[in-house]
């Protein structure tokens, strides 16, 4: 999985790297004004409109979205977090109608393949956000999954720490964390008065996770971590002034401020919220889902009809599992090999760095194997560490959060080490292949580094590429060897039958009326995995629905037009030339990889018939 920044990625925004200098202060008026008088000069071809109307939109979505310019290492705006008020949503909003009036002036028989691709993209995304804005997306702003107990700590983990004005900054971002937290409690409050609520189900660790930031320790508090280790360019008397400053703005502002919503939540929202699960329970539903699904999965697809193919996958792996495990020596019914995999100890690491280290072991014998497969490798680095404390009991197995070269940051393999006895090692291989190499580091590192693509297309979260992508790449470790083991084999079986199961029990609770214990009985007569786990991963597709669909919608793709190609060009289909031309448009819908990938076969067709 991905880790999202959705939530506090504001409506309809986009990031947009480019290098030239940014306009702080810019406003939605200002920016409306700037893009539309791009459209009306005259003696500029509509190739550079549209290089400037893109650009323009990047400096105002950073300017609006601080926390994800930090991100991209962009640290214009480290001293604040973003607008959340009515007001400024509104005004954002308009931007992004704005902006698709601007894009539908531009004469699209004037521009060149690469720069009509680009509008069709950003056209693409900003209508799809245009029509969610019916959907009050903004009054669910917390949840086990995320939230500012998660988005906060790990937006100041990002930033940089090398000079005395980079804490400044930091400061500067505690002493504005109040107003921002005030401006999400009124978020919820709002969201309690129109009955739009998350699950109460899915709360029940949210006041841990609070608790956790603002421990006895203030050094121990994730929000003061980058005051526990200072560059040798800062003099010791000053380390000690900013730890001072820092001690006090936690002592006087943080601690109020955090306890004052924590009260409100455990006071007056949590016992307030809803006790049905499904989207569809909420005011529009039904059509809300609808368009979560579209847009996750950027198919027309309906939810019954990706119900169906969820059951057909199902049954489909069920089968090859049963082929698997007549390869082992148990001779037990399946059910019982199930259950033997979730409580073996032998299938087990008893220490955390056990556990990560032999996912960094995986690591380094899958880079080994990835010249033959691929002719593109990243420049950025990655590492292996443990999911933090105080979201590790809520979260899922693992999740990869991106680097930037820009930044000077590398991406990063998340594993969660909680409950060690639900982490068993043949689920290490799919997962280290699926979060690092050849899965989502890879691909995201790879289009942030490709010259040729358009900025904003580097960064475009087309989830359906980006996922489907990643559980492509899971099996993937057949061809590299790597699943000589049977029951490494069924691990990865296991993982694939987990996003065949996603499938069927999201559709089934958003738009079919199941209850979330249907959905764990579901799962778990379908998956070795633990007790704990699958009801984590239910209650994230409660809070969380249609994002679980594009993993093996897009895979499924994927695989077929691999097929495809095999089929069309014999034994002179090429696995690295395959993955160039998938990998090459950074994420994109999958109608567009279609067209890409069907060109591209038309060209070889041509070649070779010459």
């Amino acid at each position: 999985m991905k880790f999202s920044r959705s939530l506090f990625m504001l409506s309809g925004m986009l990031l947009i790297c480019a290098n030239n200098v940014l306009a702080k202060h810019i406003t939605g008026s200002h920016y409306v004004r700037q893009i539309q008088q791009v459209i009306r000069q005259i003696n500029v071809d509509e190739n550079s409109k549209l290089d400037t109307i893109l650009n323009q939109y990047y400096q105002y979505n950073l300017a609006q979205s601080p926390s994800n310019a930090t991100y991209e290492g962009v640290n214009d705006y480290d001293d604040h977090w973003a607008d959340l008020t009515p007001v400024a949503q509104n005004a954002r909003n308009t931007s992004i109608q704005k902006t698709l009036e601007v894009l539908n002036k531009l004469n699209q028989k004037k521009l060149d393949t690469d720069h009509l691709l680009n509008l069709q993209l950003l056209s693409l995304l900003l209508n799809h956000q245009v029509e969610g804005l019916t959907f009050p997306q903004d009054l669910l702003p917390i949840n086990q999954m995320g939230g500012i107990q998660r988005f906060i700590p790990s937006t100041l983990a990002m930033m940089p720490t090398r000079n005395h004005h980079d804490y400044e900054n930091i400061l500067a971002r505690l002493k504005d964390m109040p107003r921002f937290i005030e401006e999400v409690r009124a978020e919820l409050k709002e969201g309690l008065a129109q009955n739009i609520t998350p699950p109460q189900i899915t709360l029940r660790d949210v006041q841990r996770q609070i608790k956790t930031i603002i421990p006895d320790d203030i050094w121990q508090s994730p929000l003061l971590k980058a005051f526990s280790h200072f560059p040798d360019t800062i003099p010791d008397f000053e380390q000690k002034l900013l730890r001072a400053k820092a001690a006090k703005i936690y002592r006087s502002q943080l601690i109020p401020a955090w306890n004052k919503f924590l009260l409100y939540f455990e006071k007056e929202y949590l016992p307030n919220t809803r006790q049905t699960i499904a989207l569809k329970d909420l005011p529009q539903g039904e059509d809300w889902y609808n368009w979560l699904v579209k847009g996750y999965t950027t198919t027309e697809m309906t939810p019954a009809q990706i119900h169906q193919i969820g059951l057909d996958e199902v049954k489909r792996i069920h089968a090859e599992m049963e082929d698997v495990i007549k390869k082992t020596d148990f001779s037990g019914t399946f059910d019982e090999f199930l259950q033997d995999l979730r409580t073996n100890p032998k299938f087990f690491y008893t220490d955390e760095q056990s556990l990560l280290m032999g996912y960094r072991n995986i690591g380094k014998i899958i880079d080994g194997q990835l010249p033959k497969f691929f002719s593109q490798l990243p420049r950025l680095p990655y590492g292996v560490e443990p999911i933090p404390d105080n979201e590790a009991k809520s979260q899922t197995t693992a999740y990869y959060s991106g680097g930037s070269l820009k930044a000077g940051r590398s991406g990063t393999f998340f594993a969660n080490t909680y409950a060690l006895d639900t982490r068993p090692k043949w689920e290490m291989k799919p997962l280290t292949l699926h979060e690092a190499v050849p899965g989502h580091h890879l691909q995201i590192s790879l289009a942030h580094e490709l010259d040729s693509l358009a900025d904003f297309r580097k960064n475009a979260d087309f989830t359906v590429f980006v996922e489907g992508w990643a559980l492509y790449a899971e099996k993937l470790g057949y061809s590299m060897e790597l699943y000589k083991d049977p029951y490494d084999q069924f691990g990865q079986l296991t993982f694939e039958m987990w996003r065949a199961v996603r499938l069927v029990v999201d559709t089934g609770i958003h738009a079919m009326g199941w209850s979330r214990q249907q959905a764990i009985d579901f799962f778990k007569q379908n998956s070795s995995k633990s007790l704990h786990d699958i009801e984590v991963e239910i209650d994230r597709y409660i809070v969380w629905p249609g994002q679980a669909l594009a993993y093996k919608i897009g895979q499924l793709k994927i695989s077929a037009l691999k097929d495809k190609a095999k089929k069309q060009l014999g034994d002179k289909f090429d696995i690295r030339e395959f993955h160039q031309k998938v990998l090459e448009n950074g994420a994109i819908p999958l109608s567009t990889l279609q067209q890409k990938i069907d060109q591209w076969l038309l060209t070889k067709s041509i070649k070779t018939s010459k």
